[in-house]
Protein backbone atom coordinates (compact mmCIF):
# COMPACT_ATOMS: atom_id res chain seq x y z
CA UNK A 1 0.00 0.00 0.00
CA UNK A 2 1.43 3.45 -1.03
CA UNK A 3 0.72 5.94 1.98
CA UNK A 4 0.69 10.08 0.85
CA UNK A 5 0.77 11.35 3.95
CA UNK A 6 2.48 9.61 7.00
CA UNK A 7 2.87 11.19 10.47
CA UNK A 8 5.44 8.89 11.96
CA UNK A 9 6.11 8.72 15.98
CA UNK A 10 3.34 10.47 17.22
CA UNK A 11 4.10 10.96 20.86
CA UNK A 12 0.47 10.72 21.96
CA UNK A 13 -2.40 9.76 19.85
CA UNK A 14 -5.99 9.83 21.39
CA UNK A 15 -9.11 8.69 20.10
CA UNK A 16 -13.02 8.66 21.17
CA UNK A 17 -13.68 5.42 23.00
CA UNK A 18 -15.24 4.12 19.59
CA UNK A 19 -15.48 4.67 16.19
CA UNK A 20 -19.10 5.61 15.58
CA UNK A 21 -21.02 7.03 19.12
CA UNK A 22 -20.37 7.09 22.81
CA UNK A 23 -23.50 7.12 25.45
CA UNK A 24 -23.38 6.70 29.10
CA UNK A 25 -20.71 5.99 31.12
CA UNK A 26 -18.55 4.43 28.56
CA UNK A 27 -18.30 8.51 27.81
CA UNK A 28 -15.49 8.18 30.15
CA UNK A 29 -13.40 6.03 27.91
CA UNK A 30 -10.99 6.88 25.73
CA UNK A 31 -8.16 5.16 23.62
CA UNK A 32 -4.72 6.43 24.32
CA UNK A 33 -1.87 5.05 21.94
CA UNK A 34 1.93 5.78 22.03
CA UNK A 35 5.14 6.02 19.70
CA UNK A 36 2.27 5.18 16.63
CA UNK A 37 2.40 5.96 13.02
CA UNK A 38 -0.82 7.94 10.63
CA UNK A 39 -0.37 7.04 6.82
CA UNK A 40 -3.36 8.03 4.33
CA UNK A 41 -3.93 7.51 0.65
CA UNK A 42 -5.16 10.72 -0.37
CA UNK A 43 -8.08 12.21 1.61
CA UNK A 44 -8.61 8.81 3.71
CA UNK A 45 -6.72 7.42 6.52
CA UNK A 46 -5.40 3.97 5.32
CA UNK A 47 -2.60 2.47 8.60
CA UNK A 48 -2.67 3.14 12.26
CA UNK A 49 0.14 1.18 14.06
CA UNK A 50 3.51 1.06 14.75
CA UNK A 51 6.75 1.25 12.82
CA UNK A 52 7.81 -2.66 12.21
CA UNK A 53 4.06 -2.43 10.53
CA UNK A 54 4.73 -0.04 8.47
CA UNK A 55 7.74 -1.50 6.83
CA UNK A 56 6.36 -4.63 6.38
CA UNK A 57 2.49 -3.31 4.70
CA UNK A 58 3.37 -0.10 3.49
CA UNK A 59 5.58 2.27 1.62
CA UNK A 60 5.85 5.76 0.69
CA UNK A 61 4.32 7.10 -2.76
CA UNK A 62 6.61 9.42 -4.67
CA UNK A 63 5.71 12.90 -3.48
CA UNK A 64 4.46 11.80 0.06
CA UNK A 65 4.74 14.04 3.02
CA UNK A 66 5.87 12.95 5.99
CA UNK A 67 5.71 14.37 9.22
CA UNK A 68 7.73 13.90 12.77
CA UNK A 69 4.65 13.46 15.46
CA UNK A 70 7.46 13.06 18.27
CA UNK A 71 7.04 16.42 19.29
CA UNK A 72 3.00 15.90 19.25
CA UNK A 73 0.24 14.83 20.98
CA UNK A 74 -2.65 14.21 17.88
CA UNK A 75 -5.98 14.63 18.35
CA UNK A 76 -9.05 13.78 15.50
CA UNK A 77 -10.67 17.57 14.22
CA UNK A 78 -13.16 18.83 16.42
CA UNK A 79 -16.63 18.84 15.16
CA UNK A 80 -19.45 21.55 16.05
CA UNK A 81 -22.57 20.22 16.06
CA UNK A 82 -24.35 24.09 15.78
CA UNK A 83 -23.62 27.14 14.58
CA UNK A 84 -25.50 29.95 13.30
CA UNK A 85 -22.90 30.99 10.83
CA UNK A 86 -24.20 32.92 7.89
CA UNK A 87 -25.61 36.37 9.53
CA UNK A 88 -24.63 39.47 8.92
CA UNK A 89 -23.55 42.35 11.38
CA UNK A 90 -22.45 42.36 15.15
CA UNK A 91 -23.88 42.81 18.18
CA UNK A 92 -21.34 44.42 20.42
CA UNK A 93 -23.36 47.42 20.91
CA UNK A 94 -26.18 45.70 22.34
CA UNK A 95 -23.75 43.00 24.31
CA UNK A 96 -21.97 46.14 25.93
CA UNK A 97 -26.04 47.71 27.08
CA UNK A 98 -26.79 43.95 28.19
CA UNK A 99 -23.92 44.16 30.82
CA UNK A 100 -25.20 47.29 31.91
CA UNK A 101 -28.63 45.62 32.87
CA UNK A 102 -30.76 46.89 29.83
CA UNK A 103 -33.09 43.98 28.90
CA UNK A 104 -33.63 42.06 25.95
CA UNK A 105 -37.23 43.35 25.32
CA UNK A 106 -35.78 47.17 25.51
CA UNK A 107 -32.98 46.16 23.04
CA UNK A 108 -35.58 44.64 20.93
CA UNK A 109 -38.08 47.58 20.91
CA UNK A 110 -35.23 49.73 19.22
CA UNK A 111 -34.74 47.32 16.38
CA UNK A 112 -32.00 44.88 18.06
CA UNK A 113 -32.02 41.75 18.98
CA UNK A 114 -32.34 38.95 16.64
CA UNK A 115 -34.80 40.95 14.20
CA UNK A 116 -32.19 43.33 13.82
CA UNK A 117 -29.60 40.70 12.66
CA UNK A 118 -32.40 39.63 9.93
CA UNK A 119 -32.77 42.90 8.42
CA UNK A 120 -28.59 43.17 8.30
CA UNK A 121 -28.85 39.74 6.86
CA UNK A 122 -31.74 40.36 4.10
CA UNK A 123 -29.27 44.02 3.51
CA UNK A 124 -26.10 42.60 2.97
CA UNK A 125 -24.57 41.33 -0.48
CA UNK A 126 -24.14 37.87 -0.91
CA UNK A 127 -20.30 38.36 -1.45
CA UNK A 128 -19.97 40.36 1.20
CA UNK A 129 -21.66 38.03 3.66
CA UNK A 130 -19.11 35.17 2.23
CA UNK A 131 -16.26 37.50 2.84
CA UNK A 132 -17.60 38.01 6.85
CA UNK A 133 -18.12 34.09 7.12
CA UNK A 134 -14.65 33.19 5.22
CA UNK A 135 -12.86 34.73 7.94
CA UNK A 136 -14.97 33.11 10.79
CA UNK A 137 -14.10 29.77 9.27
CA UNK A 138 -10.78 30.75 9.50
CA UNK A 139 -10.87 31.28 13.24
CA UNK A 140 -12.87 28.13 13.33
CA UNK A 141 -9.91 26.04 11.83
CA UNK A 142 -7.15 27.46 13.65
CA UNK A 143 -8.51 26.33 16.83
CA UNK A 144 -8.75 22.78 15.49
CA UNK A 145 -12.44 22.54 14.32
CA UNK A 146 -12.83 20.88 10.80
CA UNK A 147 -16.20 19.90 10.39
CA UNK A 148 -19.39 21.94 11.32
CA UNK A 149 -23.13 22.11 10.59
CA UNK A 150 -24.39 25.86 10.15
CA UNK A 151 -28.10 27.04 10.02
CA UNK A 152 -29.81 29.79 8.20
CA UNK A 153 -32.20 31.77 10.00
CA UNK A 154 -31.48 35.02 10.16
CA UNK A 155 -33.57 35.95 6.67
CA UNK A 156 -37.20 34.36 7.67
CA UNK A 157 -38.27 34.93 4.02
CA UNK A 158 -37.58 33.06 0.72
CA UNK A 159 -35.27 35.26 -0.70
CA UNK A 160 -32.83 35.95 1.94
CA UNK A 161 -33.01 31.98 3.35
CA UNK A 162 -32.19 31.09 0.11
CA UNK A 163 -29.03 33.29 -0.05
CA UNK A 164 -27.93 31.94 3.64
CA UNK A 165 -27.38 28.60 1.86
CA UNK A 166 -26.65 29.45 -1.06
CA UNK A 167 -23.01 31.21 0.92
CA UNK A 168 -22.88 27.75 2.37
CA UNK A 169 -22.78 26.17 -0.27
CA UNK A 170 -19.90 28.77 -2.03
CA UNK A 171 -17.97 28.77 1.27
CA UNK A 172 -17.98 24.90 0.49
CA UNK A 173 -16.09 25.72 -2.98
CA UNK A 174 -13.50 27.74 -1.28
CA UNK A 175 -12.99 26.92 2.43
CA UNK A 176 -11.62 23.62 3.86
CA UNK A 177 -13.51 23.35 7.02
CA UNK A 178 -16.49 20.76 5.91
CA UNK A 179 -20.02 22.58 6.36
CA UNK A 180 -22.87 20.31 6.53
CA UNK A 181 -26.39 22.52 6.05
CA UNK A 182 -29.62 23.12 7.88
CA UNK A 183 -32.30 25.42 6.47
CA UNK A 184 -33.46 26.60 9.67
CA UNK A 185 -36.74 29.36 8.17
CA UNK A 186 -38.42 28.90 11.21
CA UNK A 187 -35.88 30.51 13.49
CA UNK A 188 -38.68 33.21 14.42
CA UNK A 189 -41.74 34.98 13.71
CA UNK A 190 -40.44 37.65 11.43
CA UNK A 191 -42.84 40.99 11.45
CA UNK A 192 -44.86 40.90 9.04
CA UNK A 193 -46.27 37.13 10.41
CA UNK A 194 -46.07 38.29 14.08
CA UNK A 195 -49.20 36.51 15.80
CA UNK A 196 -49.95 34.31 12.89
CA UNK A 197 -47.58 31.11 13.61
CA UNK A 198 -49.34 28.92 11.14
CA UNK A 199 -49.53 30.93 7.87
CA UNK A 200 -45.83 31.73 8.72
CA UNK A 201 -45.25 27.86 8.70
CA UNK A 202 -47.85 27.32 6.07
CA UNK A 203 -45.07 30.10 3.75
CA UNK A 204 -42.00 27.78 4.55
CA UNK A 205 -43.88 24.62 3.64
CA UNK A 206 -45.23 25.61 0.72
CA UNK A 207 -42.97 28.41 -0.74
CA UNK A 208 -39.26 27.82 0.25
CA UNK A 209 -39.14 24.22 1.60
CA UNK A 210 -39.46 22.84 -1.71
CA UNK A 211 -36.71 24.99 -3.41
CA UNK A 212 -34.42 24.06 -0.73
CA UNK A 213 -34.96 20.11 -1.13
CA UNK A 214 -35.09 20.71 -5.19
CA UNK A 215 -31.91 22.52 -5.13
CA UNK A 216 -30.07 20.23 -2.69
CA UNK A 217 -29.20 22.97 -0.25
CA UNK A 218 -29.86 21.94 3.57
CA UNK A 219 -29.69 18.08 4.83
CA UNK A 220 -31.42 18.93 7.97
CA UNK A 221 -34.24 21.18 8.81
CA UNK A 222 -34.62 22.94 12.19
CA UNK A 223 -37.42 24.54 13.93
CA UNK A 224 -37.11 26.74 17.24
CA UNK A 225 -39.69 25.38 19.84
CA UNK A 226 -39.91 27.79 22.90
CA UNK A 227 -42.17 29.90 24.61
CA UNK A 228 -43.14 32.79 22.54
CA UNK A 229 -41.98 31.19 19.58
CA UNK A 230 -43.39 27.96 17.97
CA UNK A 231 -45.30 25.35 20.41
CA UNK A 232 -44.88 21.90 20.73
CA UNK A 233 -47.77 21.91 18.13
CA UNK A 234 -46.14 24.31 16.13
CA UNK A 235 -43.16 22.09 15.56
CA UNK A 236 -45.32 18.80 14.70
CA UNK A 237 -47.32 20.50 12.16
CA UNK A 238 -44.32 21.78 10.55
CA UNK A 239 -42.19 18.27 10.64
CA UNK A 240 -45.29 16.11 9.46
CA UNK A 241 -45.78 18.72 6.84
CA UNK A 242 -42.67 18.86 5.50
CA UNK A 243 -42.22 14.93 6.11
CA UNK A 244 -42.02 13.54 2.55
CA UNK A 245 -39.15 15.52 1.55
CA UNK A 246 -37.26 13.33 3.47
CA UNK A 247 -34.86 15.90 5.62
CA UNK A 248 -33.15 14.82 8.91
CA UNK A 249 -34.21 16.75 12.19
CA UNK A 250 -32.22 18.92 14.55
CA UNK A 251 -34.61 20.78 16.74
CA UNK A 252 -33.94 23.55 19.11
CA UNK A 253 -35.75 22.44 22.24
CA UNK A 254 -36.04 23.70 25.61
CA UNK A 255 -34.01 26.38 25.71
CA UNK A 256 -35.10 28.54 28.31
CA UNK A 257 -38.91 26.36 29.46
CA UNK A 258 -39.83 23.01 28.76
CA UNK A 259 -42.66 22.86 25.85
CA UNK A 260 -41.79 18.87 25.98
CA UNK A 261 -39.89 19.59 23.04
CA UNK A 262 -37.33 16.75 23.63
CA UNK A 263 -40.22 14.67 23.58
CA UNK A 264 -41.28 15.38 19.96
CA UNK A 265 -37.64 15.23 18.72
CA UNK A 266 -37.78 11.18 20.45
CA UNK A 267 -41.05 10.96 18.60
CA UNK A 268 -39.56 12.36 15.83
CA UNK A 269 -36.68 10.03 15.54
CA UNK A 270 -34.59 13.74 15.07
CA UNK A 271 -30.89 13.18 14.87
CA UNK A 272 -30.27 15.74 17.73
CA UNK A 273 -32.36 18.07 19.93
CA UNK A 274 -30.23 20.87 21.00
CA UNK A 275 -29.76 23.58 24.36
CA UNK A 276 -32.28 21.33 26.65
CA UNK A 277 -31.44 23.37 29.52
CA UNK A 278 -35.00 22.97 30.82
CA UNK A 279 -35.28 19.57 30.49
CA UNK A 280 -37.76 17.34 32.69
CA UNK A 281 -36.79 14.79 34.08
CA UNK A 282 -39.40 13.03 32.07
CA UNK A 283 -37.47 14.10 28.60
CA UNK A 284 -33.98 13.17 30.16
CA UNK A 285 -35.68 9.79 31.25
CA UNK A 286 -36.72 9.32 27.36
CA UNK A 287 -34.41 11.14 25.13
CA UNK A 288 -31.55 8.87 27.28
CA UNK A 289 -33.17 5.54 26.17
CA UNK A 290 -33.17 6.94 22.50
CA UNK A 291 -30.71 7.49 19.80
CA UNK A 292 -31.08 11.02 19.03
CA UNK A 293 -28.03 12.89 20.66
CA UNK A 294 -28.21 15.79 23.14
CA UNK A 295 -26.42 18.86 21.45
CA UNK A 296 -25.63 21.39 24.58
CA UNK A 297 -24.34 24.73 24.10
CA UNK A 298 -22.28 25.66 27.50
CA UNK A 299 -21.61 29.03 25.47
CA UNK A 300 -25.06 30.42 25.71
CA UNK A 301 -25.40 29.54 29.27
CA UNK A 302 -22.06 31.48 29.66
CA UNK A 303 -22.40 34.05 27.59
CA UNK A 304 -26.25 35.17 29.00
CA UNK A 305 -24.90 34.54 32.18
CA UNK A 306 -28.06 32.10 33.04
CA UNK A 307 -26.33 30.85 36.22
CA UNK A 308 -27.85 27.29 34.74
CA UNK A 309 -26.25 24.40 32.36
CA UNK A 310 -28.04 21.54 30.66
CA UNK A 311 -28.40 18.62 32.70
CA UNK A 312 -25.40 16.58 31.30
CA UNK A 313 -24.87 14.52 34.28
CA UNK A 314 -28.11 13.38 34.51
CA UNK A 315 -28.13 12.32 30.54
CA UNK A 316 -24.85 10.49 30.72
CA UNK A 317 -26.37 8.28 34.32
CA UNK A 318 -29.60 7.33 32.40
CA UNK A 319 -26.90 6.16 29.39
CA UNK A 320 -28.07 8.72 26.60
CA UNK A 321 -25.87 10.39 23.80
CA UNK A 322 -23.85 13.87 25.17
CA UNK A 323 -22.46 16.16 22.67
CA UNK A 324 -20.89 19.58 23.13
CA UNK A 325 -21.42 22.93 20.30
CA UNK A 326 -20.84 26.64 20.66
CA UNK A 327 -23.86 27.61 18.89
CA UNK A 328 -22.10 30.47 17.36
CA UNK A 329 -24.13 33.57 16.65
CA UNK A 330 -24.40 36.95 17.23
CA UNK A 331 -27.05 37.50 20.24
CA UNK A 332 -26.29 34.68 22.86
CA UNK A 333 -23.41 33.34 21.91
CA UNK A 334 -20.75 34.74 20.08
CA UNK A 335 -18.49 31.65 20.57
CA UNK A 336 -17.24 29.77 17.44
CA UNK A 337 -14.23 27.63 19.31
CA UNK A 338 -14.73 24.06 20.56
CA UNK A 339 -12.22 24.03 22.39
CA UNK A 340 -13.61 26.66 24.67
CA UNK A 341 -16.59 24.75 24.97
CA UNK A 342 -14.44 21.76 25.82
CA UNK A 343 -13.81 23.53 29.01
CA UNK A 344 -17.03 24.72 29.95
CA UNK A 345 -18.27 21.18 29.41
CA UNK A 346 -15.23 20.32 32.28
CA UNK A 347 -15.83 23.45 34.88
CA UNK A 348 -19.30 24.11 34.82
CA UNK A 349 -20.36 20.75 33.41
CA UNK A 350 -18.98 18.49 35.33
CA UNK A 351 -17.79 16.74 32.69
CA UNK A 352 -14.66 14.94 32.98
CA UNK A 353 -11.44 15.31 30.51
CA UNK A 354 -12.42 12.21 28.61
CA UNK A 355 -15.55 12.57 28.23
CA UNK A 356 -15.75 16.09 26.94
CA UNK A 357 -12.95 14.58 24.34
CA UNK A 358 -15.92 12.58 23.61
CA UNK A 359 -18.63 15.28 22.96
CA UNK A 360 -16.42 17.44 20.43
CA UNK A 361 -15.49 14.67 18.65
CA UNK A 362 -17.31 11.39 17.85
CA UNK A 363 -20.63 12.14 19.71
CA UNK A 364 -20.40 15.89 17.56
CA UNK A 365 -19.69 13.72 14.27
CA UNK A 366 -22.97 11.46 14.99
CA UNK A 367 -25.14 14.71 16.27
CA UNK A 368 -24.74 15.79 12.23
CA UNK A 369 -24.40 12.39 10.84
CA UNK A 370 -20.96 12.43 10.36
CA UNK A 371 -19.72 9.73 12.37
CA UNK A 372 -18.89 7.47 9.73
CA UNK A 373 -16.36 9.55 8.04
CA UNK A 374 -14.66 12.00 10.90
CA UNK A 375 -15.08 12.63 14.61
CA UNK A 376 -12.56 9.73 15.20
CA UNK A 377 -9.25 8.61 13.72
CA UNK A 378 -10.32 5.15 12.22
CA UNK A 379 -8.89 3.07 9.02
CA UNK A 380 -11.78 4.33 6.17
CA UNK A 381 -12.26 8.00 7.92
CA UNK A 382 -11.12 11.27 6.03
CA UNK A 383 -7.13 12.30 7.31
CA UNK A 384 -9.05 15.14 9.74
CA UNK A 385 -6.12 15.41 12.27
CA UNK A 386 -4.72 18.36 14.98
CA UNK A 387 -1.35 18.33 15.87
CA UNK A 388 -0.95 20.16 19.70
CA UNK A 389 2.29 20.80 21.04
CA UNK A 390 1.21 19.94 24.69
CA UNK A 391 2.62 17.47 27.11
CA UNK A 392 -0.15 15.06 26.78
CA UNK A 393 -4.04 14.57 26.55
CA UNK A 394 -4.95 16.01 30.11
CA UNK A 395 -2.75 19.68 29.47
CA UNK A 396 -5.50 20.17 26.63
CA UNK A 397 -7.85 20.63 29.67
CA UNK A 398 -5.09 22.05 32.01
CA UNK A 399 -3.63 25.15 30.76
CA UNK A 400 -6.22 27.17 29.55
CA UNK A 401 -6.54 30.78 27.50
CA UNK A 402 -3.82 29.53 24.94
CA UNK A 403 -4.25 27.73 21.14
CA UNK A 404 -2.29 24.26 21.48
CA UNK A 405 -3.33 23.54 17.58
CA UNK A 406 -0.10 23.90 16.15
CA UNK A 407 -1.02 21.88 12.81
CA UNK A 408 -4.29 20.80 11.24
CA UNK A 409 -4.60 18.25 8.18
CA UNK A 410 -8.33 18.37 6.45
CA UNK A 411 -8.95 15.41 4.21
CA UNK A 412 -4.97 15.19 4.51
CA UNK A 413 -4.15 18.52 2.97
CA UNK A 414 -2.30 20.57 5.54
CA UNK A 415 -4.09 23.77 6.16
CA UNK A 416 -2.68 25.04 9.41
CA UNK A 417 0.66 25.27 10.36
CA UNK A 418 2.38 27.05 12.77
CA UNK A 419 -1.15 28.07 14.15
CA UNK A 420 -1.53 30.12 10.99
CA UNK A 421 -4.16 29.33 8.13
CA UNK A 422 -2.24 28.07 5.00
CA UNK A 423 -4.36 26.24 2.50
CA UNK A 424 -4.55 27.73 -0.85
Amino acid sequence: MEIDVLIKNIKELVNPANDNMVRGNDLNTIRVSHNVWLGAVGETIAFIGYEKDFSKNCTLSKDAMVMDGSDFVVFPGFVDPHTHLPFAHTRQDEFRLKLQGVSYQEIAAKGGGIKGTVRKTREIETNDLIAQCETRLDSMLTAGTTTIEAKSGYGLDMETEIKQLEVLQALKAIHPLKIVPTFMGAHEIPEEYKGRNKEFLDYLIENVVPVVKERELAEFVDIFCEKGVFSYEDAEYYFDKIEPYGFKIKLHADEFTSNNAALLAVKKNAVSAEHLIAMTDEEIEAISASNTACVFLPGVSFFLKLGKYAPARNVIEKNGIVALGTDFNPGSSMVSSQLFCFHLGIFNMGLTIEEAINTITINAAYAIDRHDVVGSIAVGKKMDVLLMDIPDYSYLAYHLGINPVHTVLKSGEVVVKNRQSVYE
